[in-house]
């Protein structure tokens, strides 16, 4: 399966530090070689970039880490394929627009026989599950709000989400990150951590790399942010892991919402984490 990361927060940060650990991910400390991707949000706008190469190996990759894009909102993915072949339709964060805005999902996980019913306007243009599901749930939310003419407070959102998720996890392994730049959606399977990093902020050594940086040399005493990933990105930060079946929402760097679903459990496959050994 893949990997996941995303941050939220209450003002611009820079993601380089978690992507530059995270990025090894791509072909040097684990075997997700299939492409990757990173979506970022801006005041003006939005930024995807996404290649079918491996992230470690990826030209792209290497100018993401070395151009420093402040964003309060980014979520990035590395792929190990498991439906749909290697290419760059089938790279995360895939993008679709609803009521004037960007939204990107990225997925890891493997829904069996899973082809919901789709009547437009979204539809996948790749072939992996995870295209599937992301046009299935924009569908649910664009048809739950079909005579909105402005975008749902996150609160709304977050109610029908919960409920249109629960028959996608009968299919399999559901983790995923959905986000219109504003509210940060999560949802637990099976592995997700979270970090919250706030004043006093801590010097912090990365897992995949020997690269230590004193996080309070770039973040002022009011920022506040929220990262998460599918395995810890740091060796010395509390990560805690998100329960199974649990829809969070983070806004504004912080958690804004959580509700567990019990039944998510009953339908996975066991799974074992996709680490493995650095090559030399």
């Amino acid at each position: 399966m893949c990997q996941l990361l995303s941050m939220n927060c209450n003002s611009t940060a820079s993601i380089q530090f978690s992507f530059t650990g995270f990025s090894e991910r791509g072909g040097h400390t684990s075997d997700h070689v299939d492409g990757w991707g990173i979506a970022f949000y801006e005041p003006t706008g939005s930024r995807l970039f996404i290649d079918d190469k491996p992230a470690y190996e990826s030209p792209l990759a290497r100018f993401v880490k070395g151009y420093e894009i402040k964003s309060k909102t980014v979520v990035a993915h590395i792929r190990k394929a498991t439906q749909g072949e290697v290419g760059l339709a089938n790279c995360h964060p895939f993008q679709r627009e609803w009521l004037g805005q960007t939204w990107f999902f990225a997925n890891n996980g493997d829904l069996r026989n899973y082809y919901p019913e789709l009547s437009g306007p979204y539809f996948p243009i790749g072939s992996t599950d995870s295209e599937r599901a992301f046009c299935y749930l924009m569908q649910v939310l664009s048809r739950a709000f079909k005579d909105c003419v402005r975008p749902p407070a996150w609160t709304e959102v977050a109610e029908v989400l919960f409920e249109a998720i629960a028959p996608i996890t009968r299919h399999g392994n559901f983790n995923f990150t959905l986000t219109n730049g504003d509210a940060l959606f999560v949802h637990c399977s099976s592995s997700l951590y979270e970090v919250n990093r706030q004043h006093p902020f801590p010097k912090a050594r990365l897992v995949d790399v020997d690269v230590e940086m004193d996080l309070s040399a770039v973040n002022g005493t009011n920022d506040r942010m929220v990262v998460v990933a599918t395995e810890p990105l740091t060796v010395d930060e509390p990560w805690t892991a998100l329960q199974t079946g649990e829809l969070r929402v983070y806004v504004g760097g912080e958690l804004a919402h959580a509700r567990v679903n019990p039944a998510v459990e009953r339908f996975l496959v066991p799974t074992v984490s996709m680490r493995t050994q650095a090559k030399p």
